[in-house]
């Protein structure tokens, strides 16, 4: 397994720590521990990226194991939200985000048997920071008018990002699914 790969995988097992931090208060200011495990782990996300390319180490793994370490951890954040009272994300918000990263594992899956790794979009990456910064606004959790609508700025942004890049994904890739083979 190169670096990158063990970078991403590092990312899978920050996931436990920070979904711990995020729904204990086993510690004072465990929002902060779960803030800082979650921006360790988003950051990750841009290192292993680097490495992989520019040392050429992209590999068939990274390409379907890096998203998919993206969508567990921004998933994991998008359930702790939705169980702590006054949260401003919306349920029907988590439904759409996480139902679109179904989709498109799904269509990663009916990709593969057929030979093809599609890797990641451009919409789908800015989707991912806007949700990854959406998540670290809704983990510190501050007061004040400005910090609130910031964040149902960045949680409406996500939303509409999750449906444009799930559209942009399908269009581009169609021909896959139409009969499963290329």
């Amino acid at each position: 397994m190169n670096l990158p790969n063990k970078i991403t995988m590092l990312r899978v097992i920050m996931i436990p720590f920070f979904v711990f931090f995020m729904l204990t208060d086993v510690v004072k200011y465990s929002n902060y521990i779960a803030a800082l495990i979650f921006i360790l782990a988003s950051l990750t996300d841009t290192l292993d990226g680097y490495i992989a390319r520019k040392y050429n180490l992209v590999s068939n793994f990274g390409k379907f194991m890096d998203p998919l370490a993206d969508k567990l951890l921004v998933s994991a954040a998008l359930i702790c939200f939705v169980s702590i009272p006054g949260n401003p994300m919306p349920v029907w918000g988590v439904i759409i985000i996480i139902s679109r990263e179904f989709i498109i594992s799904g269509f990663r899956l009916v990709a593969s048997d057929a030979g093809v790794v599609l890797a990641a979009s451009w919409w789908g990456k800015i989707k991912t920071v806007t949700q990854m910064v959406m998540s670290v606004l809704l983990i510190l959790d501050f007061d004040g008018a400005f910090i609130n609508i910031t964040e149902l700025v960045f949680i409406y942004a996500a939303i509409i990002l999750t449906v444009v890049s799930l559209a942009d994904y399908l269009v581009k890739n169609w021909r896959i699914m139409q009969d499963g083979n290329m």
